[in-house]
């Protein structure tokens, strides 16, 4: 295939009518494509890599889930501030052998990503390569001056995330371990596979001036909390008991101490983690149109993160997640307080 016959096949698997459209006055065929603001809103940029034997696996993951996670990471930095997606431009560096069936399958997952989230594609390039390389830059519009960003936190907000922690995490272990072709029929592989940005609650959120600082879960509790920390300045006290892992993950305390590693230091959840004053936390409800809200610990003036047990044992949590420049352990990040 040429590469014009890739950029208009990816044109027809992406076109329709999405609530986008109203603010792409030019996408796919011209130099640049032409963005119309909302009037009262400000822009948000974001853009992600995916990227083959990194983020992916050609032989494990589906063409159809790298196509819809390719664009719901990006969405869920957008969720992250409150925002609304509007359009995204799509960077794909394919091996030839990759233009047919595959390429196909990649566009499926992605239209249905675009359709879901109504983010309309803009525009983007497309070049050959021996691996699979995919960047996504998406745009969106949230009310000026609200934007909810990771510096707001203060001594004394409550801490919270949605739903459970750590399933992505156990889906990848699940599929590397699979001889079999990945199945979403599987809750902990569909979480891994098909990730639901939280776009809706941050809206509301937002909307309710609820939240005082957030940030989406990605690399894991552990490194994504110290970011929050470290960007407003403050530390945190979480408990142990409180970090909502599932509960068919484990039967004994071995099984609830790997639950606990994969939810402090497991990334891929594209849950939200978010602060909330503690006079305002009665406004907030236990769930969000079925999804779990739950308070894990507070804000504290002490520029550390400690994690207290059933017990009251307190340990100081470092960073253990997903870092790209050093090798990865789950069982990193614990270590005694004093």
């Amino acid at each position: 295939m040429r590469e014009r016959e890739l950029i208009e096949k990816t044109g027809r698997a992406l076109s329709g009518r999405h609530t986008a459209a109203r603010e792409v006055r030019v996408g796919i065929g011209d130099d640049a494509a032409v963005f119309r603001p909302t009037a009262g809103h400000e822009t948000l940029l974001t853009c992600d890599w995916f990227l083959e034997g990194t983020h992916f696996l050609r032989e494990k993951h589906p063409a159809t889930s790298v196509g819809w996670k390719c664009l719901a990471r990006a969405v869920s930095d957008i969720a992250a501030m409150g925002g609304v997606p509007r359009c995204f431009l799509l960077s794909l560096a394919l091996p030839a052998s990759h233009t047919g069936r595959w390429v196909g399958e990649f566009l499926d997952g992605l239209r249905r990503a675009s359709r879901k989230f109504q983010c309309l594609l803009a525009g983007g390039d497309t070049t050959r390569c021996d691996e699979i390389l995919i960047n996504v830059t998406v745009f969106g519009e949230v009310q000026t001056g609200r934007a909810v960003l990771r510096s707001g936190a203060r001594p004394g907000d409550l801490i919270y995330v949605t739903g459970r922690l750590g399933e992505a995490e156990l889906g990848l272990q699940l599929l590397k371990r699979s001889r079999q072709s990945a199945s979403s029929r599987d809750r902990y592989m569909k979480k891994h596979l098909y990730p639901e940005p939280r776009l809706a609650l941050g809206h509301w959120l937002v909307k309710k001036q609820l939240a005082s600082a957030m940030m989406d879960l990605s690399d894991g509790l552990s490194s994504d909390l110290s970011r929050l920390c470290a960007a407003s300045g403050v530390g945190a006290r979480l408990e142990m008991a409180k970090i909502p892992v599932r509960q068919t993950m484990h039967s004994n305390t071995k099984d609830l101490a790997a639950a606990l590693q994969l939810a402090l230091h497991g990334g891929d959840d594209y849950e939200l983690l978010f602060t909330v004053p503690r006079k305002r936390a009665n406004s907030l409800p236990r769930s969000f149109r079925g999804l779990p809200l739950t308070q894990i610990g507070i804000v504290t003036a002490d520029k550390k993160i400690i994690l207290v047990n059933e017990n009251g044992r307190e340990q100081q949590l470092d960073p253990g997640g997903w870092d790209p420049f050093r090798a990865r352990r789950l069982t990193a990040g614990l270590r005694p307080y004093s």
